[in-house]
C-alpha cells in the first residue's frame, strides 16, 4: 500500500493529478487528505477544487474499495468536534459530488469522440442540486441536514466539553 499525504506535495502538484497513474503499480492506496495550513482554519478539510478532483478521480477510476481515505481535523483555533464534523460531511458532499456524475457517458463520449458533447455534460453536471440529494440523504438518516448540526454541535460544546478540565 502506498501513502500520499496532500500536505507533502509541490504547490503546483495535486494528489488528484496522481490517483489514476498509482492505481496503475499498487492494488491499494492510503491517502491523508488535510488542507495545507490557512490563517483561518488550519487542515480542516473543506469542500474545494481539491477534494473534489481526488474523489472524483477515485470514482472515475472505479478505485472505492482500492483507496482509503483519512481525513486531518488537527486545528487549534476551532473546536476539534466542530472541525471534525465539517471536515467529515465536506469529504462526504466530495464523494457525493462525483457518484453522482454519468461517469459511463462521459466515458462514452470520449469513445465516441464526441468531445464537445462530453466537455457539455461535464459542465451541465456541476449546477445539478445534489445540495437536494445531500440534505435527502440526512433527513432519512435523523442526521441534521445543511447548517442543522452546528447547533448540534454547540449544545454537545456546553454540555460535554465544558465539563472537562
Amino acid at each position: 500500500m502506498i501513502c500520499l499525504d496532500m500536505g507533502h506535495f509541490h504547490p503546483t502538484e495535486l494528489v488528484g493529478d496522481k490517483i489514476s497513474s498509482m492505481l496503475l503499480f499498487v492494488d491499494e492506496l492510503m491517502l491523508h487528505v488535510s488542507r495545507g495550513v490557512r490563517w483561518d482554519s488550519d487542515h480542516v478539510v473543506i469542500l474545494n477544487d481539491e477534494i473534489n478532483l481526488l474523489t472524483h478521480e477515485v470514482i472515475r477510476a472505479n478505485a472505492l474499495n482500492r483507496v482509503n481515505v483519512g481525513l486531518d481535523f488537527f486545528d487549534a483555533s476551532i473546536n476539534r468536534v466542530g472541525a471534525y464534523v465539517t471536515g467529515t460531511r465536506a469529504a462526504q458532499k466530495s464523494f457525493l459530488l462525483a457518484l453522482l456524475e454519468p461517469v459511463q457517458k462521459i466515458r462514452d463520449f470520449e469513445n465516441e469522440g464526441k468531445y464537445f458533447e462530453k466537455l457539455a455534460l461535464m459542465e451541465e453536471v456541476k449546477s445539478k442540486p445534489f445540495g437536494a440529494v445531500w440534505d435527502y440523504f440526512y433527513l432519512k438518516n435523523n442526521v441534521p441536514a445543511a447548517e442543522g448540526y452546528i447547533s448540534e454541535i454547540q449544545k454537545y460544546e456546553k454540555q460535554v466539553l465544558s465539563q472537562r478540565s
